[in-house]
């Protein structure tokens, strides 16, 4: 049964894999990973997926690594043969090492004592001790040095009058036949240092026929007629060595750049600087640079393309003349043509380097030539094509197109040009900031930019304000006294705009779109003729969204003006901008509606009806309007210039002047509105009847029915009416101001005014009735508390009529004292006044009240 077994294990477990060195000898060998696979392929596969409680057979485990095992036992002898043997080769190297460097040493030793001896033998020729070390060193090869400075400059003086022979019989070859045969022998020959060598030769050739050949160059100063020279009789020549030698020159240089060409189609580097270096020994380079710039492929289509007209997008052009559009930035084919420098510099950049030893000099005249002709060629084309639109085209094209080459300079500077990838060198940057300065000054010297600016804003806001000029320039004025002088310039102002719009509309050199613009901003139509424009109240009313776009338009020249100007003309021009804002915005809108509102005021101080007050909103939005303007004077205009103290003092006190005269000017509205309520109050309690205050007694039952008498009724309803147009004409502390002011005038009129009427005691309740409307219609205004508390004091009065003796003497306790005033306790005398008022005044209880005081 075993040997079955065994030779049934024999067939079921075969023996296992063989191994070599190779096996073990690789960076991803695990010794774990080998011991599994040698499990794994102990175990046949039918057994790997029986069933889970079949016995354990450890024999194939067994014999696969006692396999294993035997097999390592053999490579590990082989292992230590090879160890051993690669051991005898390394100790065999390391003592034929050890021999080398030996033999060296001694040969190093020797060399050294060969050289030492030399140099006593030099130091010491006349046999000096030749063991003296202090001696030698001070000698330190002298003699060495002589003998080979001498050696050089023998060979200098050598090659010298080689040359020099050399150079005779080039000029001899001139003179006698007319030719340069060894010149063109050394220049056939070809490379670098014979064509260097051949236009050294030939620029002293062309020094020599100056002073010697004097005639070819027709020097005749100092020539006699018979022949003789400063003394020396002159040969003549047969040849004229001058036109031989220029010939020469012409060629040997049209041959370089023919040769530079070939070399630069073909990206041939190495050879274009070869070439380069000639030319610039022989004529400072000036051809090759005119040959590569002139001749570059980028100026050759850009000349075909000067032809092209700009963009002739009429959408474009038309946001462009728009002042309430967006700009829409640079014109597309500068843009293109800005991009295309980008690249072009970049690329070509990388062959100056490369191609030319003075690379320097090549990339700033391909700057120039790229600048000068190209850019600023179609620069002028679409600022022309803008200035064919408006102005404001202009302007913002102008604008645009510097802003869209100023970033192409800041990404050239960046990216080095030749210097990549560090920065560009300090000179490139000067031609490249040069260049951008000189393409934009003619539009930018003196005051003609800031004078292109204030005048298409004047000319967009006398467009938006025409309407409104017109209005007031149409309305009646009112007489005014002394105000009537102040309101001289306002006119003046009116009129001038008004008619500088109609000027610039008839104007010859007005271009269509600009016309059509003016014509929308001022709201009329072309058709309209100027006598018969049509003008409603609404247009005479100060808008807030009218100014915001003023204050918009003139943020966006402001912010031009900043771009394109310089920091010490910032000053200067934001002063124009602002004077242009104080008067535009200011005088000419703001003040001419305070004056209306004025006139409108003064007009209603003495009508004999209810005055109309509809004047007073206006204020609102010219109060809004100075505070916008006053902000942005404030926080931007003068902050700019910060820089020059004395025109920032002047902008200052421009910006003072300009604000005190439209506060004086709201406050003679309002000062003249108080009057204007205060008459009309007046004129109403003058209204009240005498009967109103002493009812017969057939007149009891109405006046049950009644709260208060018909002038009461009239007044306070009339001072809602103001506390509404108030509000809407001025808030806040104003507000508060005016309206204390303005109920403080109407206290003192009441008080007067019930101090003039008999009241029996039916009469005390209308008194009462009354007062409480005037104080409950005052108390819901906007009142100090000083004044609120003036005001209740009326109530006091109302009580005064209606109460008996002894409530009279109590109240009489509480008065106060000292001169009849304002105040929020009723005076002595006042209170006597109103008193002797009542019809029982005579009694014998109030005249012990009267008495006691």
């Amino acid at each position: 049964m075993e040997r079955a077994g065994s030779g049934g294990s024999r067939a079921l477990f075969p023996k296992g894999p063989s191994f070599t060195l190779d096996d073990f000898s690789g960076k991803d060998f695990i010794v774990r990973d080998f011991v599994d696979s040698l499990a794994e392929t102990a175990v046949p596969a039918n057994r790997r997926s029986g069933p889970a409680h079949q016995a354990f057979d450890p024999k194939p485990l067994i014999r696969t690594f006692e396999n294993a095992l035997s097999q390592l036992g053999s490579l590990t002898e082989d292992l230590q043969e090879r160890e051993s043997e690669i051991l005898s080769h390394v100790r065999r190297a390391e003592i034929q090492h050890d021999q080398t460097l030996d033999t060296l040493g001694r040969k190093l030793d020797q060399s050294m004592e060969q050289f030492e001896a030399l140099d006593l033998s030099l130091n010491n020729p006349n046999g000096t001790n030749a063991y003296d070390r202090g001696s030698r060193a001070d000698g330190g090869g002298n003699i060495a040095v002589q003998i080979g400075e001498k050696l050089e400059e023998l060979d200098r003086k050598r090659r010298r009058a080689l040359d020099a022979n050399f150079l005779i019989q080039c000029w001899m070859e001139v003179c006698e036949t007319g030719e340069l045969s060894s010149l063109q022998d050394i220049q056939r020959q070809g490379g670098a240092e014979n064509k260097v060598r051949c236009a050294v030769i030939a620029r002293q050739l062309m020094r020599i026929s100056q002073r010697l050949d004097p005639t070819s160059w027709s020097q005749t100063n100092g020539t006699r007629g018979n022949g003789i020279t400063n003394g020396v009789t002159g040969t003549s020549r047969k040849h004229n060595t001058r036109e031989v030698l220029e010939k020469f020159s012409e060629t040997l240089e049209q041959d370089l750049l023919k040769q530079f060409n070939n070399s630069y189609r073909r990206q041939n580097f190495d050879d274009m600087m070869e070439c380069a270096k000639v030319l610039h020994d022989f004529n400072g380079g000036a051809s090759v640079i005119a040959i590569f710039v002139n001749q570059h492929q980028f100026f050759i289509d850009r000349d075909q393309l000067l032809t092209d007209e700009v963009t002739t997008d009429g959408e474009m052009w038309d946001q462009l003349a728009d002042p309430d559009s967006d700009p829409p930035g640079v014109e597309p084919s500068l843009q293109s043509l800005v991009d295309e420098v980008k690249i072009v510099m970049q690329e070509e950049s990388f062959i100056i380097k490369r191609a030319f030893p003075y690379y320097e000099t090549v990339l700033i005249k391909f700057i120039q030539r790229v600048f000068q002709q190209s850019i600023q060629q179609r620069l002028e084309m679409v600022l022309e094509k803008a200035n064919t639109i408006s102005s404001l085209a202009f302007l913002r094209s102008l604008h645009a197109s510097r802003a869209y080459i100023s970033a192409l300079i800041e990404d050239l500077k960046t990216h080095g040009l030749t210097e990549n990838p560090e920065p560009c060198s300090a000179q490139i940057s000067q031609t490249l900031d040069q260049q951008m300065e000189e393409l934009f000054v003619p539009y930018l010297v003196g005051n003609s930019y800031i004078d292109r600016e204030r005048k298409s804003l004047e000319e967009m806001y006398n467009s938006l304000l025409f309407k409104f000029t017109l209005y007031h320039s149409r309305r009646q004025k009112a007489p005014r006294g002394f105000m009537a002088a102040i309101a001289q310039q306002g006119t003046q102002l009116i009129a001038s705009a008004k008619d500088a719009y109609m000027e610039r509309l008839d104007s010859s050199d007005l271009t269509p779109t600009q016309k059509a613009m003016m014509l929308r901003v001022a709201g009329i139509q072309d058709t309209d003729k100027k006598n018969e424009i049509e003008v409603s109240e609404e247009d005479g009313v100060l808008s807030v969204a009218n100014a915001k776009r003023m204050m918009t338009w003139l943020a966006e020249s402001v912010r031009r003006t900043l771009e394109l100007g310089t920091a010490s003309d910032t000053p200067k021009d934001v002063s124009v901008l602002l004077n242009l804002l104080l008067t535009s915005m200011g005088k000419v809108y703001v003040e001419t509606a305070l004056d209306a509102a004025l006139d409108q005021a003064t007009l209603q101080e003495n009508v004999k009806v209810e005055p109309d007050l509809s004047y007073l909103p206006n204020v609102r939005p010219a109060v809004t309007i100075t505070n916008i303007m006053s902000r942005f004077m404030a926080t931007v205009l003068i902050r700019l210039a910060e820089s020059n103290t004395t025109v920032r003092r002047h902008m200052e006190a421009q910006t003072k002047m300009g604000m005190e005269s439209i506060e004086k000017k709201t406050n003679a509205v309002m000062k003249t509105t108080v009057d204007v309520v205060i008459n009309w109050v007046t004129r109403s309690l003058a209204t009240q009847k005498k009967t109103d205050f002493r009812p017969r007694d057939d007149d009891l039952e109405t006046l049950v029915d009644s709260l208060q008498t018909q002038t009461c009724l009239t007044i306070t309803t009339f001072l809602n009416r103001v506390a509404i147009l108030l509000n809407q004409s001025v808030d806040g502390h104003n507000l508060e101001i005016i309206s204390s002011e303005l109920a403080l005038a109407i206290h003192k009129l009441l008080f007067d005014h019930f101090r003039k009427f008999p009241v029996n005691a039916t009469g005390g309740l209308m008194v009462t009735k009354d007062i409480a409307k005037y104080v409950s219609t005052l108390k819901e205004w906007p009142l100090t508390k000083e004044v609120e508390g003036i005001v209740e004091v009326l109530t006091e009065v109302g009580y005064l009529f209606i109460i008996g003796p002894e409530a009279l003497r109590e109240r009489s306790r509480n008065l106060a004292s000292g001169p009849v005033g304002l105040g929020k306790r009723l005076h002595k005398a006042d209170f006597k006044a109103f008193v002797q008022r009542r019809e029982d005044a005579s009694s014998v209880g109030i005249q012990s009240v009267l008495a006691g005081l």
